[in-house]
């Protein structure tokens, strides 16, 4: 092998292989909306959020003896 062949097989081609998993690992910034970063100005309408829709507003009455008893189990004690 002369030193041509031996720089294409030991350094350019291990190079063109980095470039080519560093572009795959990139390209997702590049393409990307660009983020909202603390102290800019919120350009979209108000929106709020709840892990469960339709549970909004809804909620279920304790019952006295249900609270007096006892009967709810866990908390920050975590006895469940």
């Amino acid at each position: 092998m002369n030193i041509v062949e031996t720089i294409l097989v030991f350094a350019l081609i291990p190079a063109a292989i980095y470039a080519v998993v560093a572009l795959v690992t990139l390209r997702s910034k590049f393409a990307a909306t660009p983020r909202y970063r603390p102290g800019q100005p919120w350009e979209y309408p108000p929106m709020w959020w709840s892990g469960n829709p339709a549970g909004v507003g809804a909620h279920r009455p304790v019952s006295s003896g249900e609270a007096a008893s006892g009967t709810a189990a866990g908390g920050a004690r975590g006895s469940w």
